[in-house]
């Protein structure tokens, strides 16, 4: 399952990196990308821990960038 954010925020190449970086670590995560110049996320994983992971990515995304905010695309 894939689903698609937008990083609204997202003022840092490295940040983003490291948060690309932290969420592909997360259990179930098949494959996360994060696009600085987008600001664009997605995220493919098991559907059956999507829910935890997406709420995961956003406490890695407030450590690491805390004005960003998670949107739904």
């Amino acid at each position: 399952m894939k689903k698609k954010f937008k990083l609204e925020g997202l003022e840092c190449a490295n940040c983003a990196a490291k948060m690309e970086e932290a969420m592909n670590q997360l259990d179930g995560v098949k494959n996360a990308s994060v696009n600085f110049i987008t600001t664009k996320m997605i995220i493919e994983a098991q559907e059956e821990k999507m829910e935890r992971i997406i709420k995961e990515a956003e406490e890695i995304i407030k450590r690491i960038e805390p004005q960003v905010v998670l949107k739904k695309v």
